[in-house]
Formats: C-alpha cells, sequence, structure tokens
C-alpha cells in the first residue's frame, strides 16, 4: 500500500477544486425532476465543469480490468442502482425515484470526488429516511477522523449509526478511497469495520468517504454495461460522499462543501 501525503500547494490546489466540484453538483441536483433523462443531467454537468475551465474525473476514464472507458462525465444511479450507472437518453426520471449523482473534476491536474442522493419529486418517508441515515453515517464517519485514527475507526462509526437507524444493508465491496493525485489511490476505506484497526490517518492524507446504504440486501450483481452496479434483491440504494483532507492537527476538513 502506497498512501500519498500532499504538499500544502497541493492542498490550496484541492481545496479550490472541492469547491468548484461542490457548486457544479450543487447545480446539477437542482436540474433534477421528472421528465429529465440522465444523459440531460450529465451534458448538464459536463458543461459546467467546462465553463470552469476543468475537467470531468470520470469521462474517458478506464478503471483496472474494464474492457472499456467511462463514456460520460456523471454517474447518475437511479433506485436500485447502487453506484457508476451510464446516464442514457432513455433513463427518464420519474416522481418518486431516488438517484445517486456521483461526480469527480481535475482542477489544475489534482482529483476530489463527490456524491449526493436525491429525490425526483415527493418520494415516499422510507426513501426520505434511507437518503437521510446514509447522509448522517457519512457525517458520522467524518467525524470519527481524530488524531491517531485509522480506517477501521470511520467503518466503525458509520456502521454502528447505521445499525440504530435502521434495518439498512451497507454495501461492503464498495468503499471509501485515497484520492487527489489519482481519482482512486490508497487507502481503501470500508463502510464497516472494528475500531483502532487498518491504515492510520496521517497529516497530509486526502480521502474520499463514500457509505453506501440498501433498503434491502447488501449483494450486489454487476450489470452488463460493465459499469453499473444494482442490489441483487432490487431494493432501493442510496449514496454520499464526500473528499475530506486529514490537517496538520489530525482532524478532518471537508473539501467538497460551498
Amino acid at each position: 500500500m502506497s498512501i500519498i501525503i500532499k504538499t500544502k500547494e497541493e492542498i490550496e490546489i484541492l481545496r479550490e477544486g472541492g469547491k468548484r466540484l461542490a457548486y457544479v453538483l450543487a447545480e446539477t441536483a437542482k436540474q433534477v425532476r421528472p421528465g429529465i433523462s440522465a444523459l440531460e443531467l450529465d451534458k448538464f454537468a459536463e458543461a459546467k465543469i467546462k465553463e470552469l475551465g476543468d475537467e470531468s474525473a470520470f469521462l474517458g476514464y478506464r478503471p483496472k480490468g474494464h474492457r472499456m472507458a467511462f463514456p460520460a462525465s456523471l454517474c447518475i444511479s437511479v433506485n436500485s442502482e447502487i453506484v457508476h450507472g451510464i446516464p442514457k437518453a432513455t433513463t427518464i426520471l420519474k416522481e418518486g425515484d431516488i438517484v445517486s449523482l456521483d461526480l469527480g473534476i481535475k482542477h489544475r491536474g489534482l482529483f476530489t470526488d463527490h456524491a449526493v442522493t436525491v429525490a425526483v419529486g415527493k418520494v415516499s418517508k422510507e426513501k426520505e429516511k434511507l437518503m437521510r441515515d446514509t447522509r448522517e453515517s457519512l457525517y458520522g464517519g467524518i467525524a470519527a477522523i481524530v488524531p491517531g485514527a485509522r480506517t477501521g475507526d470511520v467503518g466503525h462509526a458509520i456502521e454502528s449509526y447505521v445499525k440504530k437507524a435502521g434495518k439498512y444493508g451497507i454495501v461492503r465491496v464498495l468503499a471509501g478511497h485515497g484520492v487527489g493525485r489519482a481519482i482512486h489511490e490508497d487507502p481503501f476505506i470500508p463502510n464497516y469495520g472494528k475500531p483502532k484497526s487498518g491504515e492510520k490517518f496521517m497529516p497530509g492524507m486526502v480521502i474520499a468517504i463514500e457509505p453506501m446504504l440498501t433498503l434491502g440486501t447488501d449483494n450486489v450483481v454487476d450489470t452488463d454495461d460493465g459499469y453499473t452496479i444494482k442490489t441483487e434483491d432490487g431494493s432501493c440504494a442510496a449514496h454520499f460522499e464526500h473528499t475530506v483532507y486529514i490537517n496538520d492537527q489530525g482532524l478532518p476538513e471537508i473539501l467538497t462543501e460551498l
């Protein structure tokens, strides 16, 4: 495992990039409504990124083992789709859906990563609670970063919050990660774990924390498009993510907030 400690100059660039990413994703989320297509949302986000003079982190990105590069700027995952949904013109959002918007940008050579799940019109109370609890579990995980904390402390905080909040599946095969010089770096940060286990957080680290919860199973299936990952039982999923910097005091600073 090779953890990259960022320089002070890189942190300043990542701060700028994080604010820009937060702005683009917030503006894109405002466009979500019944009748809009996933492809329209992708094109909106792509245009906003270009307006700022930045690049999409995902468009053309080819993870190891994938037969093709990702063909869009924005990952759009609807209802039972957990992550990495490819936006299509044929995917039309409907009243009552929930949709995860996952976006990364490259600003002055450095990467930040951010995701939210939003309601399409009025949704059920069950889906509202799923989104709220997923979001709160993210902040619980971030709050677990204190001097001397390890990746297991973050995972344990997320898992503990989720168990108290309701009967949810915690997606275990997907996790948070380092970010900055590349879109995916070490360490691997699961959304479950034991206190004081795993890699120790060090000042200068930049990480993405991203809990994914479901209303049913934690088992997932890959789809034929090579990217979209769904719940095995068809239950709805939610996903929230922030890029976080570990400062000189060993405390977290969220970079992807306005």
